[in-house]
């Protein structure tokens, strides 16, 4: 009798690596499905540069699949810590490379909220220093100018004291 209930102990346990199994694959599945498009990263229609950036942070938004990743790596520690599978390397493997994607696009999605901040104040500075620039050339443009009439003064001056 024990020897059956052994047998069916390791049945259930089979069973239970196999079920422990899919759980982790359907969460990296439900993980993955999450990911954004590549397309709608990649692609981008804005009026500026602002907008760009603004789309480009929406795109990389990765929705629930950090939580999808969470669950994955708790079934996927306790059937290792069981002995469960077969080949755990292979499915740690598949968890930690949607991880490193999360990771890089968690990166990414920060860079990108660094520029929107950034980019109106770079605007901003250019804008100011293309009107100290055109404020400057026009200083030039008018010193010029009364330099030339100083020199037709003293032209007209000289011409005056010749004639008398």
């Amino acid at each position: 009798m024990s020897s059956q209930s052994t047998l069916g102990d390791d049945d259930l346990f089979g069973e239970a690596a196999a079920e422990m199994r899919e759980e982790v694959e359907s969460h990296l599945a439900d993980a993955r499905a999450e990911l954004p498009d590549p397309d709608t990263v990649w692609d981008a229609e804005a009026d500026n540069v602002l907008g760009v950036l603004n789309a480009l942070r929406s795109a990389l938004d990765v929705g629930e699949a950090e939580e999808h990743l969470r669950q994955a790596k708790k079934t996927f520690i306790v059937g290792q810590r069981a002995e469960a599978f077969d080949d755990p390397d292979a499915i740690e493997a598949q968890v930690e490379s949607v991880e490193e994607l999360l990771v890089s696009l968690a990166e990414a999605e920060e860079l990108v909220g660094d520029l929107t901040g950034t980019m109106p104040q770079v605007r901003s500075q250019l804008q100011e220093a293309a009107e100290a620039a055109e404020s400057s050339a026009a200083d030039d443009a008018a010193d010029s100018d009364e330099e030339a009439a100083d020199e037709a003064d003293a032209g007209d001056a000289s011409a005056d004291e010749a004639d008398a």
